[in-house]
């Protein structure tokens, strides 16, 4: 059973990476921010804490000379599903060590695993075609909102260092227990979701 739920949370990872890399250094933010974060947490163990900080270290290179705002080169299928399984693979590692350090990805990835899900969700019970590509993630309506991509990146930024990497930080001390923390995690992005309308169908506009 463990075995098969590892195999449909790597599919999903996967996916959903390759769903969220829809504007410029999106995907490369999340990937350094968790990576960083879980680097940070990891200092004093032998839990991935180098792969974290090389995979960190490709992100961030990445994002500065090609991919940052306004993007000079976009990642593509390719770049953000190899990301996704990547992630997903160091998470199951840290988690084979220590059960309890899965909590700490997933509240890292809290920005992504939240919009993804809530948007596929959502067009799911809609009946819509989910394989079909369409633009109702919420980090879309936001930078369609806002008339450019940098603003939502820097905010997804924002979020992980000083929202998600915190609650992270108070789980791994064991001062807070794991759902408890992902909970405070993922209400005020479910919140957030709602407001910028993720999975809402797209009105068709004239031209």
């Amino acid at each position: 059973m463990g075995h098969a739920l590892a195999a449909v949370y790597l599919v999903w990872l996967l996916n959903l990476y390759n769903f969220m890399d829809g504007i410029d250094g999106i995907a490369s933010v999340e990937a350094l921010c968790v990576c960083l974060g879980r680097s940070a947490q990891l200092a004093d163990r032998a839990c991935g804490v180098g792969t974290s900080a090389v995979a960190a270290g490709d992100g961030g290179g990445w994002l500065h000379y090609w991919n940052f705002p306004p993007a000079r080169i976009f990642m593509g299928d390719a770049g953000s599903g190899f990301l996704g399984i990547a992630l997903g693979l160091l998470s199951l590692q840290a988690a084979w060590v220590e059960p309890q350090l899965q909590w700490n990805w997933l509240i890292l990835l809290s920005v992504f695993v939240v919009d993804a899900t809530w948007t596929l969700g959502r067009r799911l019970l809609r009946g819509d075609k989910v394989y079909e590509a369409h633009r109702s993630h919420a980090y879309q309506y936001a930078s369609r909102l806002l008339g450019c991509h940098l603003p939502v990146t820097l905010v997804v930024g924002a979020i992980d260092l000083f929202w998600l990497l915190p609650v992270a930080l108070w789980v791994g001390l064991g001062s807070l227990d794991g759902f408890t923390g992902l909970l405070l995690a993922y209400v005020p992005l479910v919140l957030l979701a709602i407001r910028f309308r993720a999975g809402q169908q797209e009105v068709a506009t004239a031209g």
